[in-house]
């Protein structure tokens, strides 16, 4: 990666600190141990055509986009990447927000299951190998504004 794409990064995570709005519609932040934080503009994948049709047959993510996965109850979630054309990092949370696995680069068309475990409330898709480079681990919090937030361990508002 280049010294530019590093430092735009660096700067995008330092951005998505205390000076965004908490739980903005459309966006998800994330917080990890040592102090990294990042924010996402995300699409909401709510319903099972939507979360069946995931971001399929796109050519292009943008850094700071996403998208984000709500599932009806927690469940165990399975993954693929039929028809996707681009890299994708999974990021599989709990109905409180943590993070519970990370799944780096999945290989664009694989049609081999990605297994994010049992529990799973949310999942956030975002552009391959972006995670590994920004620090998001298994541990870290998601906060948005479809988490429940007499659950949520960061909760909107803080």
């Amino acid at each position: 990666m280049g010294k530019c794409v590093a430092a735009l990064i660096g700067i995008w995570a330092l951005a998505a600190g205390p000076g965004f709005a908490a739980c903005a519609p459309g966006a998800v932040e994330l917080r990890w141990p040592g102090g990294g934080q990042a924010r996402f503009t995300v699409e909401i994948a709510d319903t099972d055509a939507e979360r069946e049709q995931g971001l399929m047959f796109r050519d292009h993510l943008a850094s700071s986009a996403g998208m984000l996965f709500v599932f009806d109850a927690p469940e165990h979630a399975h993954f693929w990447m039929k028809n996707t054309l681009i890299p994708l990092d999974m990021v599989f949370a709990d109905q409180t927000g943590r993070v519970t696995v990370v799944h780096s680069n999945a290989v664009p068309g694989d049609l081999t299951p990605i297994d994010g475990g049992e529990g799973v409330a949310y999942v956030l898709e975002i552009k391959g190998g972006l995670a590994a480079r920004m620090g998001i681990v298994p541990g870290a919090d998601l906060r948005s504004d479809r988490i429940d937030q007499s659950l949520a361990l960061w909760p909107c508002g803080q």
